[in-house]
Formats: C-alpha cells, structure tokens, sequence
C-alpha cells in the first residue's frame, strides 16, 4: 500500500510539474525545439522534465514570459506556433542561425516587449503590421538578410526605444511615419539600401540619443529639424549623398559625442538646413 501511494505521489508530482503552463504553451517550445534542431544545441532541453527547468526560458505566474537562447547554435526556421506563447515578454534568439522568414503570427504577440533576433540569417520583408506589436520597446535585427521598405505601420510603436535594423538589404525611403515612435532612443540603419531624402518628421523625435544613417543611399539636404534633436549623442551620417556642409551641426547639438559626416560635406558653403524638400511618402 505504501509503495502504491508514493507511486501515485510521484505521477501527481510529474503531472503537477507540466501544469505549471497551459498544453498550448508546452507545444510551442516543442515547435520551437524541433524546428531549430533542438538536439544539436548547445545546451538543449529535456522534454521530459518541468518547463521550469529548460534552459534560456522563465515562467511566471504559469505563464512562459521569456525566452532566451542567444549563442546557442539554434539552426532552423521559426514556428509559426510561437505565437501561441501569448503571455511572452522578451525573445532574444540572437546570434544563432535561424533562416527563413517571420512567423506570420508573430505581429499577433501583443505582450512581446524585447524581440531580438540579430546576427542570424533571417530574410524576406518586415510584416506590413508589424504596428500591432504595440508593446514593443526593444526592435533589434541587425545582421540578418531582410528586404523591402521599413512599413508605415512601424510609426504605430509608441513605447519603442530601440530600432536597430544595420547590416541588412533593406531599401526605400524611410517613412514619415517614424514621428510616431516618441519613446524612440536609438534609430540605426547603417548598411543598408535606403534612399531619398531624410523626412522632416525625424525631428519629433524628441527623446533621440543615437541616429546612425551611413552606408546607404540618402541623398539631398538634411532637414532643419534635425538640430531640434538636442538629446543626441551620436550622428553618422557618412557614406551617402548628403549635399551642403553640416559641420555646423555639431555646434548645434549640445550633447553630442559621437559626429561622422563625409569630407565633402565638411567643406564648402555652410548649409542653412532650411531649403531640404521631403520628397517622402507613405
């Protein structure tokens, strides 16, 4: 009898330990494991063991809230069963070597506040709603192979701090729509395609430390506004076709630390700032 009642102890245990998340959560990290070749990891996970217990992932309140598998040699596709992980705050699946496209699902994860997914060899274009991720603060996906424009719909990201987007194949006109992002610390797009003019909208973003456009296609004058930027610390500029000397600029920023501009763009008739036409569009 007592050996029955530890045995029934024991399976109430177990079972008790992969109830700490709903079936629908358990299945997503299974999807997410066998997708990204969960065995050859580095440090992989024993499904038959609590959730609690897997590596790189945090569970709060039975709900999953964190992932965290950077440098752990993730080589595969994402799931689209990841958004099924609705309780989901941070993702940081960085430097790994995940492949293919975005999840569909993944601009339904209203919770996410951190997705980090640089330094893999992700492609394909941005979702065009990518808006409706209205939690995000963290945007980082430097590294990678992503195309097309940046969508319109990225201005809809309020509580955004950081939009990291170098080293892709991204090309167009970066969108006016950007005057949206009024949380926004840091915009880099260095090394990419992007061109046209830089929007006049840029200069409402009042709380910008760091703007760094080099190595890409933007071409004409600066915008007046940009000198309303006076929490800037870092501006690169460098590597495009900017016209008119902006040395002044830096005399104009009060904090700035970090200033990189073209030598041609060092010398010559100083530039008002106030004859740039936005030949931009939504």
């Amino acid at each position: 009898m007592k050996t029955l009642k530890l045995t029934l102890l024991c399976c109430f245990l177990s079972a008790f330990a992969f109830a700490e998340v709903s079936n629908n959560e358990k299945e997503a990290l299974i999807a997410l494991y066998n997708a990204t070749e969960g065995s050859s990891w580095n440090t992989n996970w024993d499904l038959h063991t609590s959730i609690n217990t897997w590596h790189g992932v945090t569970v709060k309140d039975d709900k999953v809230v964190e992932i965290n598998l950077s440098f752990n040699n993730l080589n595969g596709t994402l799931p689209n069963e990841i958004s099924d992980l609705t309780s989901l705050k941070v993702l940081n699946l960085s430097f790994n070597k995940l492949q293919g496209q975005l999840p569909k699902g993944l601009t339904t994860m209203k919770t996410l506040e951190e997705l980090r997914l640089f330094s893999n060899n992700l492609s394909g274009r941005l979702p065009s709603d990518i808006g409706n991720m209205s939690s995000l603060v963290i945007l980082e996906m430097f590294n990678n192979n992503f195309t097309g424009e940046i969508p319109v719909s990225i201005g809809q990201l309020s509580n955004l701090q950081s939009l990291i987007l170098s080293s892709n194949q991204f090309m167009g006109k970066l969108p006016s729509s950007i005057s949206g992002l009024k949380s926004l610390k840091v915009l880099s797009l260095f090394d990419n395609s992007f061109l046209g003019t830089v929007p006049s909208s840029i200069g409402e973003l009042s709380q910008l430390e760091e703007l760094v456009l080099s190595n890409n296609a933007f071409y004409g004058s600066l915008p007046n506004e940009l000198v309303q930027l006076t929490n800037l610390k870092t501006l690169l500029l460098s590597n495009n076709g900017f016209k008119g000397n902006y040395a002044v600029l830096k005399d104009q920023l009060p904090h700035i630390v970090d200033f990189d501009l073209d030598h041609v763009n060092m010398k010559g008739s100083l530039a008002t700032l106030d004859e740039e036409q936005d030949d931009n569009e939504d």
